[in-house]
């Protein structure tokens, strides 16, 4: 096949959803991927491992390993920090970070305005630019458009093609959640949508749904919001049931045994990159491009019930503690998961953070245990798990990682100092921690 039949991509930033979507895309016949990552001390080393065919995800992937082997050693995907490339592209993703700010939870856009002039700057007349980052709902309308436009000189619809479609993804099902869930796809008009979706044909295996731009961001971030609401629920839910001397994992079971019914599983804290933002940014969005004035209480609530569950473990533990006598000032705590998510290695946002913030604000030494986490600047990291457990005077159990469900009780009782478990995701039996001679406590367990 002549090199000018190639269809030629460029997806800008190479994380969980980026990385993914340029293997699939670049696994597709007659597809060449080129990735742009910025050579950052963050996050520059990824260039050099993905040049070299491997996955810069220490967790559990199913499929990716393999798919960058494939497509790297074919010639079809290469990384870069060469903006300059997007002059010989037909089609630019973008797949960079949107956080917001902490104090007023209002989007930060510096990446994604930055990435924004530097397509407008390169890109050639014709490019069809697809917006996957998650943004607040008249982002792409009010903000991206308008810098693509004046970067290239171009007019979005009919010089250059904009669409807007949003990720779909969770860490350790990256490559099956962009194949198998449904794609929702916005376009700035008909050939702008049209071309987003004959795009997206090539790698996703079920229905795509398109629809205008506005729609599609507001889709994404009520999406969030709506799973959000439902885990504040649930966490409410768990803190009632603690009071109430129930267990809120057996009154979960009888509640959802009616079908239609599906309250969702309590736990320590959200974390991620979409959830403890994408509430801030529909608020945001309409609030700022809405017609109406209106103020979204009900998830302003339940956002401030998810960020509350540290400073409600960081209780349990200290109450734990007080019970034998020790203050959380002169206790060591073995944090057991700082990933916000079971079995893998994303930290983006996690409780953890929180949680350590709230022990050590009480004085307390706060050493932590992940099997796939790399670096946690936050607290003392460790793999070996029995140095973390050494001396400990309560194992917190803030991650659902496989190896945590068989951990040997008696083993860890006798290398810590005092044997207190506060299980914050319901990782372990009450029952057998108290036949070996545990205090056992957990979220939700009365």
């Amino acid at each position: 096949m002549g090199r000018r039949s190639l269809v030629r991509i460029s997806v800008i930033g190479m994380g969980y959803v980026g990385i993914p979507v340029a293997a699939l895309l670049a696994d597709q016949k007659g597809v060449d991927v080129t990735g742009i990552q910025r050579r950052s001390q963050r996050s520059g080393w990824k260039i050099d491992v993905l040049n070299a065919g491997r996955s810069p995800f220490e967790g559990n992937e199913p499929g990716l390993d393999d798919l960058i082997r494939r497509v790297v050693q074919r010639g079809s995907f290469r990384v870069t920090d060469d903006f300059s490339v997007i002059k010989d592209m037909d089609i630019v993703l973008i797949d960079v970070q949107t956080p917001t700010d902490g104090a007023g939870h209002k989007p930060k856009y510096l990446s994604l305005k930055e990435v924004s002039r530097q397509v407008g700057a390169w890109m050639k007349k014709g490019t069809l630019v697809v917006i996957e980052s998650t943004v607040a709902p008249g982002t792409t309308q009010f903000v991206l458009q308008p810098i693509l436009e004046r970067k290239s000189g171009l007019k979005a619809g009919r010089d250059f093609y904009l669409a807007y479609s949003y990720e779909r993804v969770m860490p350790g099902r990256l490559l099956d959640y962009i194949i198998n869930l449904p794609r929702i796809v916005g376009g700035v008009n008909k050939k702008s949508r049209d071309m987003a979706v004959q795009l997206y044909k090539k790698i996703v295996k079920v229905k795509i749904l398109s629809t205008d731009i506005l729609t599609a961001e507001t889709s994404k971030t009520m999406e969030n919001a709506y799973r959000d609401v439902n885990i504040a629920f649930a966490k409410e839910m768990a803190m009632a049931c603690e009071g109430l001397g129930v267990d809120v994992y057996e009154v979960r079971e009888l509640i959802n045994s009616r079908a239609e019914r599906h309250m969702h599983v309590p736990g320590i804290g959200v974390g991620g990159h979409c959830l403890p933002k994408d509430t801030w940014l529909l608020d945001y969005g309409v609030k700022q491009y809405g017609k109406v004035p209106i103020n979204p209480e009900f998830i302003q609530l339940a956002r401030k019930i998810n960020d509350f569950m540290p400073i409600h473990a960081t209780a349990m533990i200290k109450e734990a503690l007080a019970s034998r006598k020790i203050s959380l000032r002169d206790a060591k705590i073995a944090l057991l998961g700082v990933a916000y998510l079971e079995d893998s290695d994303d930290v983006r946002n996690t409780p953890a953070y929180d949680l350590i913030r709230e022990a050590e604000a009480y004085g307390a030494e706060v050493v932590a245990h992940d099997p796939y986490v790399n670096r946690f600047p936050e607290a003392e990291l460790s793999r070996d798990l029995d140095h973390v457990l050494k001396g400990a005077d309560c194992m917190v159990i803030a991650t659902k990682h496989k190896p945590y469900f068989s951990l040997d009780l008696r083993k860890v009782k006798s290398l810590m100092r005092t044997p207190i478990i506060v299980d914050g995701r319901n990782v372990l039996d009450r029952a057998k921690a108290e036949e070996a001679g545990f205090l056992y406590n957990g979220i939700g367990k009365g």
